[in-house]
């Protein structure tokens, strides 16, 4: 990983956007790294679009502002292509995540998106599979442990553990999002 790493993270409110950006946050500081990780949403329901991002780096930040020019972005409701400018800024060999059953090609042609790198895995069926919901964000960050190699999956569940053993969810669970981050790791696809 670079000096600084700025990740954009577009989903729906009710998603895990927020939890996605923020247990990433948490795997950095179990693996020695400085982070930040903050939402970008007003007086929005459940279902309105937001957005969240994520700073990692091998040194301390000092920026404190929304992040413009993202290194990845991460999309975990598809439907939101073509209404919401995912792409807008983000780097000409930056990352581009999606949540979704079509292939790369498919997404570089919707969005437009012609240079850096594009993954794309179904996270939805993974979660309605695994977790019985339609909640994307443990397979997403699994698939970005994939597409990006920022963190080991272990690190990951460790930390994903902790996080809702806090929060006191039940160890089934737990397991299930861990069975939806494996499962994203082995499913992402590279095009």
């Amino acid at each position: 990983m670079s000096k600084l790493t700025e990740i954009r993270w577009h989903g729906r409110g009710g998603q895990g956007v927020v939890t996605a950006g923020k247990l990433l946050a948490e795997t950095a500081l179990g693996t020695g790294q400085y982070f930040q990780a903050f939402p970008d949403y007003g007086p929005e329901r459940m279902g309105a679009p937001i957005k969240a991002y994520t700073r990692l780096s091998t040194e301390p930040i000092d920026l404190h502002c929304q992040i413009e020019e993202p290194d990845v972005v991460l999309v975990l409701d598809p439907t939101l292509l073509g209404t919401v400018p995912v792409i807008e800024g983000l780097k000409e060999d930056g990352v581009l995540l999606v949540n979704t059953p079509k292939s790369p090609a498919e997404i570089r042609e919707i969005t437009g998106f012609k240079t850096g790198k594009v993954f794309t895995v179904d996270a939805s069926h993974i979660a309605i599979e695994e977790i019985g919901r339609e909640i994307t964000n443990t397979p997403m960050i699994g698939a970005l442990a994939r597409a990006t190699g920022f963190f080991e999956l272990d690190d990951l569940i460790v930390q994903t553990r902790k996080r809702f053993t806090k929060l006191m969810m039940k160890q089934d669970i737990i397991d299930s999002n861990e069975r939806a981050m494996r499962r994203a790791i082995e499913e992402v696809q590279e095009g």
